[in-house]
């Protein structure tokens, strides 16, 4: 089945050339117990771009997607999500995250699911109920609509995860590790319905394990080691850089090593 995102957007018309989707500047963030998770680390993802972020464990990039969700309280720094400052109650709902760890009520069956994440999000309860039910149908989740979270496959889940990011009609679609897990048919699956709403002018931020993930689906990726961008441009663009036959060649020299760019990383 093929997805039909056009339910999803309305586009908002933005005046003047290439805006930003998000940018981070000086986001810092200290744990109580000292850790440096993110380290005076800017960051630019332009508006309708499929960027990805890629970076060992410990890299930062759930500190930087949980400070981006107002879920981290950053120690320094400034967010804007499309100009607004991020935190505010306008910037959140621009912003829909899939998260690695499926976070779902056992309690809830699919559709109860997405329409309490609609109303989480100020939707009047006939709208969200319209909107589970069609986009219940773009993910294939249809005969699983009545059941419980519990009863799920780890497939269905991931389904049920990008869905619910999906719901509220989010301009910037946080992806984290979305197809972590999942065979290869489901992977490529997850990977039709990302690209095609993209397509429909949706801004992404991906993070993955993948390299082979980032490659085909991001027009550009940064990578992220200590807390900081060490280097950021397409992934051809990489591979000439550092002089690499692949993407993991470039992640074995930069972030694998600690290795920083030897030039300056643009925002």
């Amino acid at each position: 089945m093929q997805p039909r995102f056009g339910f999803l957007r309305e586009r908002v018309a933005i005046i003047g050339g290439m805006s930003s989707a998000l940018e981070l500047r000086g986001l810092s963030k200290r744990y109580d117990d000292g850790t440096l998770a993110l380290d005076s680390l800017d960051l630019d993802v332009p508006e309708g771009s499929f960027f990805g972020l890629l970076g060992p464990n410990g890299a930062g990039k759930t500190t930087l997607i949980g400070a981006v969700c107002n879920l981290v309280r950053p120690t320094g720094g400034e967010i804007k999500v499309f100009g607004l400052p991020g935190g505010s109650l306008e910037a959140r709902s621009m912003i829909g995250i899939a998260e690695q760890e499926p976070n779902l009520d056992r309690f809830l069956t699919v559709r109860e699911t997405l329409v309490y994440h609609g109303g989480y999000y100020g939707m009047r309860r006939q709208d969200a109920i319209a909107r589970a039910d069609r986009i219940i149908d773009v993910f294939d989740l249809r005969a699983k609509a009545d059941t419980r979270a519990p009863k799920l496959s780890g497939g269905m889940r991931r389904r049920l995860l990008l869905a619910r990011a999906l719901l509220h009609e989010p301009r910037l679609v946080i992806l984290d590790e979305p197809t972590a897990g999942v065979d290869v048919e489901l992977r490529h699956d997850l990977w039709r319905y990302i690209r095609r709403l993209h397509e429909q002018g949706t801004s992404i931020l991906l993070t993955t394990h993948y390299l082979e993930e980032a490659e085909t689906l991001c027009g550009e990726i940064a990578l992220i080691s200590a807390g900081r961008i060490v280097a950021r441009d397409t992934a051809d663009g990489l591979k000439r850089r550092y002089e690499a036959e692949t993407l993991e060649d470039v992640y074995l020299k930069t972030v694998a090593t600690g290795r920083a760019s030897q030039e300056p990383v643009a925002p």
